[in-house]
C-alpha cells in the first residue's frame, strides 16, 4: 500500500451510548497504577475498573501494508497491563508498517478469572472480553478505509488472559451480543492470531482443551509462544491448544523456550525467549499477512 506520513493514535469509543455496554462487576471508577513487580528492570503500568471499552488506533508508519494487528493486554481477566502488553507491542509494530490496535476492554470478570472475593475461579455468564473483542474486529472492518487498513488482513494479537481471548475470538462462531448497529454486519474473525502465554485453555487434570474454546477448520492460522518454567499459565494450555488446532487442520507454528517465566512482554531479558517477535515477523511474511516487498 501507499507510504503514509507518521499520525498520531485516535482513541474511540468501543461501543455507542444507545448499546448501554457498562460493567456491573466493576467496583469504581477507572483507575491507573503501577504493577507490583517490575518486569527487565522497569516498572509496567495497569488499568483496573474499565467500564468503558476503546480502541486507541496507531497508524503504520512509513511504508504501510496494510495488515493490522489488535492487541489484546493480559491481567487475569482483573486488570489490564496497558503498556508491557500493550503500547509497547505498537513500538514494535507501526515502524515495520502494521496497524496497531490496542483494545481496552472492561474488567474485572470479563472472562474466566480468580475471583478473590471467593478464592475460587468463575465463568462469568456474560463475557464482556469476548464481545469487546468480536465488536473491535467489527469496528476496524466497518472503517477500514478511513484508516487505511485491509479488511482481510486484521489479527489478533494477546498475552496471558489476553491470550485465551484471542483463541476465543478465534473460536466462535456465534456473536456474543446482539446487533447495536451497521457495524455487527461485519464479521469478527480474525485474519490471523498470536497467542502468547495463554491461560484457561487447559482443562485439568487430562490433557484437554476447555470446551468454550471450539477449534474448527475456519479457526485463523495462528502463532503460540509459552515458556516452559511458566510459574502462572501451564505450558499445558498451549499444548492442548496446538493439538487441538493441528487435529482441525489449522496452520499453527508453536515456539516453546525452557525459561522465561510469564509476563515478559516485548522486555529483553537476556534469555533466547526474547527473540520471539523476530519469530512473529517471520510467521506473518510466511502466512502472507505481511509481503516480503513491504
Amino acid at each position: 500500500m501507499a507510504s503514509s506520513a507518521s499520525a498520531a493514535p485516535v482513541t474511540v469509543a468501543l461501543w455507542p451510548d444507545s448499546a448501554h455496554k457498562g460493567n456491573p462487576r466493576a467496583n469504581g471508577p477507572e483507575q491507573t497504577g503501577k504493577g507490583k513487580s517490575l518486569v527487565a528492570g522497569r516498572p509496567w503500568t495497569q488499568i483496573s475498573n474499565v467500564s468503558q471499552p476503546s480502541l486507541t488506533i496507531y497508524p503504520a508508519q512509513g511504508n504501510n501494508t496494510g495488515a493490522t494487528v489488535v492487541v489484546l493486554p493480559g491481567g487475569g481477566y482483573r486488570v489490564l497491563a496497558m503498556d508491557l502488553e500493550g503500547t509497547e507491542v505498537c513500538d514494535w509494530l507501526t515502524p515495520r508498517g502494521i496497524t496497531c490496535v490496542v483494545l481496552k476492554y472492561r474488567v474485572p470478570a470479563s472472562g474466566p478469572w480468580w475471583n478473590p472475593d471467593c478464592n475460587c475461579r468463575e465463568h462469568p455468564k456474560v463475557w464482556m472480553g469476548l464481545q469487546d473483542a468480536q465488536r473491535a474486529l467489527r469496528l476496524l472492518r466497518q472503517d477500514a478505509k478511513a484508516y487505511g487498513i485491509d479488511p482481510n488482513r486484521i489479527g489478533v494479537l494477546g498475552f496471558s488472559a489476553g491470550g485465551h481471548l484471542a483463541a476465543a475470538v478465534s473460536t466462535r462462531a456465534e456473536a456474543a451480543y446482539a446487533p447495536v448497529d451497521e457495524a455487527d454486519s461485519q464479521t469478527f474473525r480474525p485474519d490471523f492470531a498470536v497467542v502468547l502465554y495463554p491461560g484457561h485453555l487447559w482443562r485439568e487434570p487430562d490433557l484437554t482443551l476447555e470446551p468454550d474454546i471450539r477449534v474448527t477448520p475456519g479457526t485463523p492460522p495462528t502463532f503460540l509462544l509459552h515458556a516452559k518454567d511458566d510459574p502462572v499459565d501451564d505450558v499445558r494450555h498451549s499444548l492442548v491448544y496446538e493439538a487441538a488446532l493441528k487435529q482441525a487442520g489449522v496452520p499453527v507454528e508453536m515456539h516453546l523456550f525452557a525459561k522465561g517465566g510469564h509476563a515478559f512482554g516485548l522486555r529483553p531479558t537476556g534469555l533466547p525467549i526474547s527473540e520471539w517477535p523476530q519469530r512473529v515477523e517471520t510467521w506473518l511474511r510466511k502466512m502472507g499477512v505481511v509481503n516480503t516487498e513491504d
